[in-house]
């Protein structure tokens, strides 16, 4: 009779904690932390901003670019002139040069506010990219003058866009917007250039 009373207030008591949530032997039962949903991989962390959403335009980097990369163009200009063995090769050329020269001396007086330092001469990429196409001649150097051309109007284009819609500095987005016909010409002219076997082989 004692063993059974025993044993039945040894289950009672087991019972009485199992209702408790406490194991036997008095020790609290661990508990696995909650894990927020955005600590694990593959979810975006709220506190992080999203670059796309808080870059801004560099106005600056704009305004350096467009005038060395206008130096550029009156070099290639020179060098087509003198090597180029079309003649329409050789008029959008000297056009890129005339064109090109007061755009930069536009964007000076524009810019002449701010603290820039305007170089009169080619980074080394760009001195580099001049030296490779002088050693072309003949209608491998049009095309490669020509080709270059659409290239990189096409990147002053998407600029120039870029300046007269987000720029902050009045003068310099008006210039931009006033000088962007003027490249859109030049990129027009370039791709019926390279469209055209006959202006770009030799006669």
């Amino acid at each position: 009779m004692r063993t059974n009373l025993l044993l039945s207030s040894v289950f009672a008591a087991v019972c009485l904690q199992a209702q408790v949530g406490q194991p036997p032997g008095g020790m609290q039962r661990s508990t696995t932390p909650t894990t927020n949903p955005t600590d694990r991989p593959g979810y975006p962390d709220p506190n992080q901003q999203d670059d796309r959403n808080t870059a801004k335009f560099d106005e600056k980097r704009f305004i350096q670019d467009a005038y060395v990369d206008g130096l550029t163009q009156v070099e290639l200009g020179k060098l087509a002139v003198q090597k180029a063995s079309n003649d329409a090769v050789k008029q959008f050329a000297q056009k890129m040069i005339d064109d090109h020269s007061k755009a930069n001396d536009e964007l000076k007086a524009a810019a002449a506010h701010q603290n820039i330092t305007f170089p009169d001469s080619l980074d080394s990429k760009r001195q580099s990219k001049v030296d490779k196409l002088a050693k072309l001649s003949g209608a491998d150097f049009d095309r490669a003058y020509i080709k270059g051309e659409v290239k990189d109007h096409q990147q002053d284009v998407r600029d120039f866009q870029q300046e007269a819609k987000s720029g902050s500095d009045a003068d310099v987005k008006s210039f931009a917007s006033k000088t962007l016909p003027t490249l859109e010409e030049h990129l027009t002219a370039a791709k019926e250039l390279d469209k055209n076997k006959k202006t770009t082989a030799s006669k």
